[in-house]
Formats: structure tokens, C-alpha cells, sequence
């Protein structure tokens, strides 16, 4: 017996001798005074959206009912409508075998809450024997990000992708359910130069106004970041037409790259759209981190990690600040379990709802997640790996 004991007690020693060095695994976060955050996961909410084997639609290219959403259902725009939040997210069928070859449209879902969400059923933005077909077929429309102008006009920018070049599309609508396609941003200037190579990842500078987050203006003309490899910016006056920002040789201005040793030494892909604040903009980014020597090793290779810089509210293509390390990073298992395996926190979607600020991200790929700032009582940011 107390042989028996012995070996318990021992077990439970170590038990606790584990899960102390496993608490010790990660140390605390802290975010500079300009950033955003952090962000919490609410409690048995995520994933909000989940693929969804059920749901038909009548495919106008194939003229077969296909399931839309029945493989993945990830990276979400988001919005607010009527006191009512709007989520409008990439849906893939099972048309393909692998990241790129099946076809994704863009459905909608909205919620009272924020958290528990209701889908329409059908996708709003999807390929179609339109004006956008060499654009956006057989791949489809993929990646949305959305906002809305003072006067109601929503503008969602998206990949259009043929699987043959990736292009940012823009399309405009009054309801979030019936869009105008207007075709790929880059082609009105510098005659078509920058239209037809890859491009991607649009974030249009917002701003809190009234208590509702719209598009604004910087010298009296729209602007944007964009990109995935670095970020670029673009100028409009009209939310159609997108004159790229070049520096003086004629060639694309890079404003923030990836930097060797840090999670976002890999790729700069911009997220959701960007927030005018009082101590400059913010852009808020997905960070993926290179798998090799030049990648920050407290983070798996090839994740990708939601990173925030702030630019200069005088000149908005020089950053002034920029994280270190990420805010949010893939933690749960449905981040790091899916179509991406690596671990994702893709982050495209922010709200102003209810005096908090929602964040929507996609989940490996796979599935669609939320996490919450609360200004009044700001959490603390994801927690850093420890070697």
C-alpha cells in the first residue's frame, strides 16, 4: 500500500510539475498605447460559421444546383446595417482538390448580437455569364472586404480569380444583397500597367463618425492599402477607378514589407479596412511567418498572425509604428486544424457595434471566427510563445 501510494503521489507530483512548466509555455503581451486590443474570443461562440453540406444553389455557369458552401466557409468581410451586423464571408463547393481550385462565391449572414449569426441560404456575389466572367471564372469571387459611405452605398472589394491572375474587383450595392460589379480597380490608369498583374487585398481608409465606421477621405480623395506580398496604396475618386501610388521611378511605392525574423517575415497582407484614429491610421494585416531561418521561430512556419502599423495622418504612406508581434495568433484548435494547416487567423472583417469593436477572421481556412475589443475594458492580447 504504501509502494502504491508512493508511485500516486510521485504521478501527481509530475502531473503538476507539467502542467506548471506547460502554464509557463507562454509569456504576456503587451500592446503600445496607439494599437487596438486586445481581443477576446467569446465563450462558446466560434466558430460562428461552419461549412454547410445542405445548403443549394443553382449555379448560373453550370446550370446545376451545387453545394456553395459545403466544403470551407472562411475570411469574412463584415459590416454594420439597420442596428444589425452583416457578415459577408468566402464560401467554397467541392468542385477541386486542393487551396485554389474550387470555386468560392460570397454569402451573407447577419446577427443581432454579433456572435450568433443567420445565413441567407444563397450567396450574394458569385460568377455568373456577366461582364466579369474571364475575371472570375472558374475560381470565383473570393476574400471580401466591405464598407459604406456617409450616404448608405456599400463598396466591397474582392479577389476576382480566374485561376490563371488574381485581381482586385470592386462592386458596389445599396442592401448587401444585390451587387453592381464594376470590374478589376487597376485598369483606367497608367494604361493598364499595374490591371493585369497578381493583386489583392484591399483596405479602404475608414473612420468612427457618429458612431458609425465609414469611408473617408484623405486630401479630398479616397485611399486605400493593398496588397499581399508588401503594401501598396492606391488613390479614387470615385470608389471604381484606383490609381496606384508610385514612387519616382513609375514603380508601385512599397510602404511596409516582411521582416526577416519577425512573424510577418513572409508576406504584409492587408486585412480589413483601415481606421483613421487621432494618433494616425491604423492597418490592421495578416502577417505570415517564412518556415525557414528567416521566420520568427516562436510561431509555426507558414502561419499567418493578425499584425496592426500605424501611418502618419500628414504623409499616410509613411508608418510611423508597426507591432513586433502579433495581436492575435492561432490558438484554438479550429485555427489550426482544416484546409490550412499550418494555423490561420485571417482577418478581414471590423465592426463598430454596440460601443465594442468586432473582429471577424477566417479560421485555417476552414471556418469562420470572431473576437471582441472592448474600449472601456480592454483584454489582454494574445499570449507569446516561448521557445
Amino acid at each position: 500500500m504504501n509502494n502504491t501510494f508512493t508511485k500516486l503521489g510521485t504521478a501527481f507530483v509530475c502531473l503538476l510539475l507539467t502542467t506548471t512548466t506547460f502554464a509557463q509555455q507562454t509569456v504576456q503581451n503587451k500592446l503600445p498605447k496607439w494599437a487596438f486590443g486586445g481581443f477576446t474570443r467569446p465563450a462558446n461562440v466560434n466558430p460562428i460559421i461552419s461549412p454547410d453540406v445542405n445548403s443549394k444553389f443553382l449555379d448560373p455557369m453550370s446550370d446545376k444546383r451545387v453545394g456553395w458552401e459545403a466544403f470551407y466557409t472562411f475570411n469574412p468581410a463584415a459590416t454594420v446595417k439597420n442596428g444589425r451586423v452583416v457578415v459577408l464571408y468566402r464560401s467554397e463547393d467541392m468542385t477541386g482538390d486542393s487551396i485554389g481550385t474550387r470555386t468560392s462565391r460570397i454569402g451573407y449572414a447577419e446577427s443581432s448580437d454579433g456572435l450568433t449569426f443567420k445565413r441567407s441560404g444563397k450567396p450574394v456575389l458569385y460568377p455568373g455569364d456577366d461582364s466579369q466572367k474571364e475575371f472570375e471564372w472558374p475560381g470565383g469571387c473570393e476574400d471580401p472586404r466591405v464598407a459604406v459611405t456617409e450616404d448608405g452605398t456599400y463598396v466591397m472589394f474582392y479577389t476576382q480569380w480566374n485561376r490563371k491572375v488574381p485581381r482586385l474587383g470592386v462592386a458596389t450595392s445599396k442592401d448587401l444583397k444585390t451587387w453592381v460589379k464594376h470590374g478589376p480597380i487597376f485598369r483606367k490608369f497608367y494604361n493598364g500597367k499595374y490591371a493585369d498583374i497578381p493583386n489583392k487585398s484591399a483596405s479602404i481608409l475608414t473612420q468612427l463618425k457618429n458612431g458609425k465606421v465609414v469611408i473617408a477621405k484623405v486630401n479630398g480623395k479616397y485611399w486605400m492599402y493593398w496588397g499581399e506580398l508588401h503594401v501598396f496604396a492606391a488613390t479614387s475618386t470615385n470608389l471604381v477607378d484606383w490609381k496606384p501610388v508610385t514612387n519616382t521611378n513609375g514603380e508601385l511605392k512599397w510602404l511596409i514589407s516582411p521582416r526577416k525574423g519577425y512573424f510577418d517575415s513572409d508576406l504584409t497582407e492587408c486585412g480589413p479596412p483601415a481606421l483613421l484614429t487621432k494618433n494616425g491610421i491604423i492597418l490592421f494585416y495578416n502577417g505570415k511567418n517564412h518556415p525557414g531561418d528567416g521566420g520568427d521561430k516562436r510561431f509555426n512556419g507558414n502561419s499567418y498572425c493578425a499584425g496592426q502599423v500605424l501611418f502618419s495622418l500628414k504623409d499616410p504612406t509613411k508608418a510611423i509604428a508597426r507591432l513586433d508581434v502579433p495581436f492575435l495568433r492561432p490558438m484554438e484548435p479550429f485555427e489550426k486544424s482544416g484546409q490550412y494547416v499550418n494555423g490561420t487567423v485571417f482577418i478581414e472583417g471590423l465592426v463598430y457595434f454596440k460601443q465594442k469593436w468586432f473582429l471577424y477572421y477566417g479560421c485555417a481556412d476552414s471556418k469562420v471566427g470572431v473576437a471582441v475589443y472592448d474600449p472601456n475594458k480592454p483584454s489582454k492580447p494574445d499570449p507569446l510563445p516561448v521557445l
